[in-house]
């Protein structure tokens, strides 16, 4: 019989990564990352990548470099691989992270549809802005007909998905989507989320947004910038990233800097806690303040699975 499989998330600052550790010692556990920012090598301070990694071996941390895209998808590769290893390994696999959709994905399965090429992609954009909004929906629909039944005509972006979609595999997304499967059987999850007090929270995010203030972080955004990677790659919109560049071309002082940073990072958690409300419903959710009655009660839990 495959180990359960221990799925932590909560909003950023909650305190997940030391309870993912404690249990991980508890439980013959590894720790496996969920989080869409800590996958980048260069950027281990600001992401708050986990620094007491030396007695459980973490895994999908630092594993990818800022000048890469990194999908929902290839993270999910990655991470069904690793978890089929821990099992062998009889080994607990523990992902603990904030990246709702990498859960989903995980848990529910994923739409693995083909890779559309660029080429086709950019016509299908020039054909939209040549025929407006209305002409292209007509289009779609005679196309696609499912697409009526899920689209707006004013959703620019998901007709153009729809369409492309169709155009190289000659079959609708929504047949696609209904063909996903999980990898994973439902019932080998343990789903644990965190759901501090918003005020409590807020005065951890103060706390972290600190603490990451740094000399190691500004070094570590001043070699990101050396780079000179694409603006739109996902590792430009780490928190932390933008303001601290700000503040070494002197645009804002240390005070801004950390109030900018506070300010991102609440914005960020209040997006989180609106994911876990819509799509983690069915997750067990943890209120606790008190660590040391969070880790009794999560453990009771995982011990009853």
């Amino acid at each position: 019989m495959q180990s359960k499989i221990i799925v932590i998330s909560g909003p950023t600052a909650s305190g997940k990564s030391r309870l993912a550790i404690d249990l991980a010692k508890r439980y013959n556990g590894e720790i496996i990352n969920a989080d869409s920012m800590q996958v980048y090598k260069e950027i281990k301070f600001l992401s708050a990548r986990p620094l007491d990694t030396k007695k459980i071996k973490h895994h999908l941390y630092g594993c990818i470099s800022v000048k890469k895209n990194f999908s929902t998808g290839q993270w999910l590769k990655l991470v069904i691989e690793k978890i089929k290893q821990l099992q062998q390994r009889k080994k607990v696999p523990i992902i603990v992270g904030g990246t709702g959709l990498y859960f989903k994905s995980l848990i529910n399965g994923m739409v693995l549809i083909p890779k559309i090429s660029k080429a086709i992609r950019n016509k299908i954009i020039i054909m939209h802005s040549k025929l407006g909004n209305s002409k292209f929906y007509q289009k779609l629909i005679s196309l696609d007909p499912k697409s009526k039944f899920h689209i707006q005509p004013s959703d620019t972006q998901r007709m153009i998905r729809a369409y492309e979609v169709f155009i190289v595999t000659k079959k609708s997304i929504y047949d696609w989507q209904g063909e996903t499967k999980p990898f994973f059987p439902l019932e080998s999850f343990v789903k644990i989320a965190l759901r501090p007090d918003r005020n409590y929270l807020h005065k951890q995010i103060i706390k972290r947004s600190k603490t990451l203030i740094n000399s190691k972080s500004i070094l570590e955004v001043k070699n990101f910038l050396k780079l000179q990677i694409n603006k739109k790659l996902p590792a430009n919109f780490i928190i932390g990233v933008k303001e601290i560049a700000e503040y070494l071309n002197k645009q804002i002082n240390k005070e801004q800097l950390l109030e900018l940073i506070i300010i991102r990072t609440r914005q960020y958690a209040k997006r989180q806690f609106t994911w876990q409300r819509g799509q983690m419903q069915d997750w067990t959710h943890f209120e606790e303040q008190n660590y040391s009655n969070l880790i009794k009660k999560v453990s009771l839990f995982v011990s009853k699975t």
